[in-house]
């Protein structure tokens, strides 16, 4: 059985020429799934993950932010494309940890 997450969140832009778009993960959220997915963080704590954002679902890692001691979802190009959306948007995401999908 997976476990899905939904939760809303602002997408913003990181400064600089690289472009990149985030959406930081909700405090309690992310404090659970720092628990859950402790034996299964990789390089520099992150987690990988399914992410759906309208409709659409990708592969990527949750990053965690000391600044806002949660975690980040990248959100690239193509995805805010097809899901029309752009930063200071309100956003509806769901999630899944990714290790719950490899066969034993």
């Amino acid at each position: 059985m997976t476990t899905s997450y939904v939760f809303r969140g602002e997408l913003w832009h990181y400064p600089g020429e690289a472009g990149w778009h985030f959406i930081t993960l909700p405090p309690d959220l992310a404090e659970q799934l720092r628990v859950e997915a402790a034996p299964f963080r990789k390089g520099f704590g992150s987690v990988k993950v399914l992410a759906r954002i309208a409709g659409t679902r990708w592969s990527t890692s949750l990053f965690p932010d000391s600044k806002s001691n949660s975690y980040l979802l990248p959100v690239k190009k193509d995805i805010r494309t097809a899901a029309g959306i752009h930063a200071g948007d309100d956003v509806e995401v769901e999630i899944q940890l990714a290790f719950e999908f490899k066969a034993g």
